[in-house]
């Protein structure tokens, strides 16, 4: 499997259902229509499940030592344990940019899932500004902060290993989580926030 090809197209195809799903939550937000509603709604879904997939493919590429993948040959070793390795998923910048944005679509399912059905009069804009700011994540992480690259040839046979503080205590491993899981949390009430001032 080519795992970098697949990651890009995975980050691609999320770019395109945020910003679809953007443009059709701020028209059903103005014009009130359920249709509109209806079609942000799985929109969202479908943006999340894009973001969570390539999360899952980097996990896999970074589990069977991948050094095709750009990101797994600047964190990956053959020497580090499997949980040391899954986690070094957030060991450095592109990757813990990638696994914001599962953290966003954690969110944004979660959302959909307990809350759109209950605001239906602001669950258009909230969609359409958590969607914005999606999309914005998305060109962030297929543009300047892409963990999919390809490595230049000739590919290592093995890595550095991810951030030697990952591994110096479980705290550090747990660390980012913590913290994205509060940063990224705040996308939700911010867009409720908007949802409403543009409602009146």
């Amino acid at each position: 499997m080519d795992h970098a090809a697949l990651g890009r197209a995975l980050i691609l195809v999320s770019i395109v259902l945020a910003s679809a799903g953007a443009v059709v939550g701020f028209w059903g937000g103005r014009r009130r229509t359920e249709a509109a509603h209806v079609l942000s709604k799985w929109l969202a879904y479908a943006f999340s499940g894009a973001l969570i997939a390539a999360n899952l493919v980097m996990i896999k590429a970074l589990l069977s030592h991948d050094f095709s993948v750009g990101y797994v040959a600047q964190v990956g070793s053959l020497a580090t344990p499997t949980h040391i390795t899954i986690v070094s998923l957030w060991s450095s910048l592109e990757g813990s940019i990638l696994f914001w944005g599962a953290v966003l679509g954690l969110y944004t399912a979660a959302w959909e899932h307990r809350e759109a059905d209950r605001h239906r009069d602001m669950a258009p804009y909230t969609i359409g500004t958590i969607l914005t700011i999606g999309a914005f994540f998305g060109f962030l992480i297929a543009g300047p902060a892409n963990p999919f690259l390809d490595t230049p040839l000739p590919l290592p046979t093995d890595g550095p290993g991810p951030n030697p503080l990952l591994q110096n205590h479980v705290l550090m491993i747990i660390h980012p989580p913590m913290l994205y899981l509060g940063y990224v949390g705040m996308t939700i009430p911010f867009s409720m926030g908007v949802a409403a001032l543009l409602r009146g």
